[in-house]
């Protein structure tokens, strides 16, 4: 479904899923980190560590600094070795065929990964409600949700409206993630499903991360380095960081290391 929306779609000819046979690997000199500390490799390589099955992430970073890309190569990921697993993607129809994904090189255009990554296009956060209030009737369920650019999904003048409050956004998202957090919290129950977020922020931090921190355990931050290239880094400690770009179409990792001091090169 997804691989076949995607060819519909109006993106060049030379455009997402193109490529040689040249997908990164990574290679550090310490495999013994935590899994969550991990986890920023599964935004890039198929070859990750294991990584909790429950956890509830947030990806965050400046405009155009390919957060899209960067949650569908990991929906790619997370279900490419796997035989009948599913992601569910939800987005803004428009948003994705304005400014469409691009991931790694090698990427098989025809790969039936695609058509096991479901989208759900939503315009608001009614949408989204009403997609988690119906999450536990699934016979079965993704091992992953992703919400791409959650805050775009939320009107702040609507909201206020909507709570007759100055903070009316702020309490919309907080109900619409505890809405996630139970139906995720579901999900575990009958086996492993991650949900996984993305915001937009415009200065240093996300301006609700207050909020995002009392429901989501794992937050990843993007920061422009000035020259082209961006750091994904996990916010936890002893954790590696990624420096990647968007070239030619294409979702590049330069390189991954654990500390400043302490780099490994690709």
């Amino acid at each position: 479904m997804t691989r076949a929306l995607l060819e519909q779609s109006d993106m060049p000819e030379t455009g997402v899923f193109r490529g040689p046979n040249s997908f990164p690997r990574l290679t550090t000199a310490n495999t013994s980190q935590s899994p969550v500390a991990t986890m920023v490799e599964r935004f890039f390589s198929i070859n990750f560590p294991d990584s909790p099955d429950n956890a509830m992430m947030l990806l965050t970073g400046p405009p155009s600094s390919g957060k899209t890309s960067l949650l569908f190569q990991f929906a790619f990921n997370s279900i490419v070795n796997t035989d009948n697993k599913s992601v569910v993607f939800i987005c803004s129809r428009r948003k994705l065929s304005t400014k469409p994904p691009f991931l790694s090189q090698g990427i098989d255009p025809a790969s039936d990964v695609f058509d096991r990554i479901q989208m759900k296009y939503v315009e608001d956060e009614e949408g989204i409600n009403k997609f988690f209030a119906a999450f536990h009737m699934h016979d079965t369920f993704p091992v992953l949700v992703i919400i791409d650019d959650l805050g775009e999904f939320f009107n702040e003048k609507n909201c206020q409206q909507k709570y007759n409050s100055p903070r009316g956004r702020e309490l919309a998202i907080a109900r619409t993630l505890a809405l996630c957090g139970n139906a995720i919290n579901h999900a575990n129950e009958k086996g492993p499903c991650m949900f996984l977020v993305s915001d937009t922020h415009h200065g240093e931090t996300p301006r609700l991360l207050h909020i995002y921190k009392g429901w989501l355990n794992s937050i990843f931050t993007i920061k422009g380095n000035g020259i082209g290239s961006f750091i994904l880094k996990n916010n936890s400690s002893l954790t590696k960081s990624a420096k990647y770009s968007i070239a030619l179409q294409y979702l590049v990792l330069e390189e991954i290391y654990e500390t400043e001091e302490q780099k490994y090169h690709l």
